[in-house]
């Protein structure tokens, strides 16, 4: 059997830092407010010069040189994005260009928060079925050019950045072991940028009237959001024939710390085995878990043979978890 180990990984956030005390300023808001309902403290906002083809391109650089590869050697090229550089070509196809990986099939893939998850899996099943030997899996957002920075309900959450990780097909029963994705239909208006696709096109009407900017219900999100991520990694860590007490690590997506604490609860599992870094980046969306998952490497949390589990919720609403053996 053929399994798809991570080799690689890499991440890129911009050296801008918004603040909460940054945010008094533009809207009605406070620090203690922000970090109470959130564990926001601050968050990284793009460049002018930055895109999202652009961050993407450095952070699956980055994973190239970990994993010890050139461009030339991806044959699949996989990039999570809900806020693409433009609608064509596709983001896949920006970063393609950029990192030279002239052998690739680039495609893009848009759930939201939990894209990374998404794109996990697809290239996942492109080497366990064969088709890939290599596959680059990029999760990339630049949220902070959709808010509407006088809506506190969004401009507070969300920051920018990229994370990415290398696939390669392995005979060793380590990597991706098990996958879970789901949606609940009927729930795409709770979190939502309804502007700038076929059913509203932008015109001045669209524009003046915010279609264009991210709008959420939060409280609705929340209870969605814990109830997914804690079913769904439950059930990965079953399909992978496991218990809850076999895990070392949890990596979820950061979008408030809240949702994560109820989701350690929900599974029973202390918060120490929970990545946590929102307090720095807020929720940078498809990009949440990689970069997380490239700080617990940095800080000694991956070790060869742990069990871990990556769990995101999204707009959609969309869900996505997966069970991982770290071979590296």
């Amino acid at each position: 059997m053929t399994y798809a180990a991570i080799t690689g990984w890499g991440m890129y956030v911009p050296e801008r830092v918004l603040t909460n005390a940054d945010l008094e300023k533009m809207v009605d808001t406070s620090d203690e407010w922000i970090v109470t309902r959130t564990g926001i403290r601050e968050r990284r906002i793009a460049a002018p010069h930055e895109t999202t083809g652009s961050m993407g391109a450095l952070a699956a650089q980055q994973a190239l040189e970990r994993a010890g590869l050139g461009s030339q050697d991806v044959d699949l090229l996989v990039v999570a994005t809900s806020t693409p550089d433009q609608l064509m070509p596709s983001a896949a196809c920006v970063v393609q260009t950029a990192i030279g990986a002239t052998r690739a099939g680039p495609m893009d893939v848009n759930a939201a928060c939990s894209g990374f998850v998404y794109a996990l899996a697809i290239g996942a099943q492109f080497i366990q079925g064969g088709a890939s030997r290599t596959a680059l899996v990029v999760g990339v957002d630049t949220l902070s050019r959709f808010l509407n920075y006088q809506d506190r309900n969004t401009c507070i959450l969300f920051g920018d950045g990229a994370g990415a990780v290398v696939l390669q097909a392995t005979s060793q029963p380590t990597g991706v072991l098990a996958l879970d994705l789901g949606a609940i239909p009927g729930t795409g208006e709770l979190l939502e940028i309804p502007g700038g696709g076929a059913a509203h096109p932008a015109t001045p009407e669209t524009v003046a009237n915010n279609l264009h900017y991210m709008t959420m219900q939060g409280r609705e999100v929340f209870k969605y959001a814990v109830r997914a991520m804690g079913d769904s990694s439950a059930k990965v860590i079953a399909d992978a024939g496991l218990l809850p007490e076999d895990i070392a690590l949890v990596i979820p997506h950061q979008a408030n710390l809240r949702i994560i604490e109820a989701t350690a609860k929900r599974l029973d599992l202390p918060m120490e085995k929970f990545c946590v870094n929102i307090d720095r980046y807020g929720n940078t969306s498809s990009a949440s878990i990689p970069i997380a998952l490239c700080e617990a490497h940095a800080e000694g949390r991956l070790r060869p043979g742990d069990a871990v589990v990556v769990t995101a919720f999204g707009g959609g609403l969309t869900w996505g978890s997966a069970l991982l053996k770290w071979g590296a």
